[in-house]
Parts: structure tokens; sequence; C-alpha cells
């Protein structure tokens, strides 16, 4: 279930999506429209990254400890981490259009949601706490379903 504590992990890989996240706001998609997003998919993405954000900081369960077989999880989390950091460098590096942001990177669709909401799960299933688990398919459902919205509406 989780040990209450710092999360100094869950800060780096808070900090580590939400930085490009702050440099988007100056570098938007041209034609970047949020008005159409389904309300149901925003509440969840909303409850979601609330829960994601406290759960990540406050289990200790996430910190670096001896390794074992379980060292693999935060191995692959770390490595999908990094590859969404080298989407948003792709992305920056771009013509900045719809189609860029909503683009696949190595075969993984909508990459710049599903990158770090599938690396949160393996940081929770590094952890063992069921409750950063639990906050990733909330958010999942509502951050992953928004992007595969947007990308439907670009395609036509």
């Amino acid at each position: 279930m989780g040990h209450l504590g710092f999360s100094y992990i869950g800060l780096i890989f808070l900090l580590m999506l939400t930085i490009p996240n702050f440099l988007w706001i100056r570098h938007q998609p041209q034609g970047y429209d949020f008005r159409s997003e389904n309300k149901v998919l925003l509440f969840f993405e909303r409850i979601g990254q609330v829960l994601v954000t406290c759960t990540a900081l406050i289990f200790s369960d996430f910190n670096l400890r001896q390794w074992s077989l379980w060292t693999l999880w935060l191995i692959a989390a770390v490595i999908l981490m990094l590859m969404y950091e080298v989407w948003w460098f792709r992305y920056f590096r771009s013509q900045k259009t719809l189609r860029d942001f909503y683009s696949s990177f190595c075969g993984v669709p909508v990459a710049g949601a599903t990158l770090p909401v599938i690396a949160f799960f393996l940081l929770g299933i590094y952890g063992k706490v069921v409750w950063l688990l639990l906050a990733v398919v909330i958010l999942g459902i509502g951050h992953i379903g928004i992007h595969l919205q947007h990308r439907k509406e670009i395609n036509g």
C-alpha cells in the first residue's frame, strides 16, 4: 500500500513531466484549441493530475533501494521518461504543428501523453503502491483520451 514519506524519485519524475509543459505554453502548436475537449475526459485528466502529483511525492517507496529484480521496473520507467524528454526535444525542433504535437514516437501513439502515463504506472509497480497505479489509470483515461480525440480531429 505504501509508506508515507517524501519521494525524491517522484519529484524528479514530476520535474521531467512539468518543465517541458511549461516551455510548451510559449510553443503551442499552430491551431491548438482545447475548447472542444470532452468534459468527462477533462475531469478524469484533472483529477488524475492531482492524484498522481500527490501520490508520487508522498510515498517513499519510489526512492532508490538495494538492487533487486523490482529495480527493472524503475529502469523501464526511467527509460520511458527519457523517451518522453526526447519526444519533447523533437517537438520543440519541429514546425510545432498539431500533427507534431499528437505524433507517435518509437511506435508509441500520442507519445506526449502515453509515455509519461506508462512511466508513472511502472513507477507505481516498482514502488508497489496501488494508490499511484489507480491515480495513473484515472489520469491515463483522461489525458490519453483527450490526445486521441485531438489526433482523430486533425486526421479527419
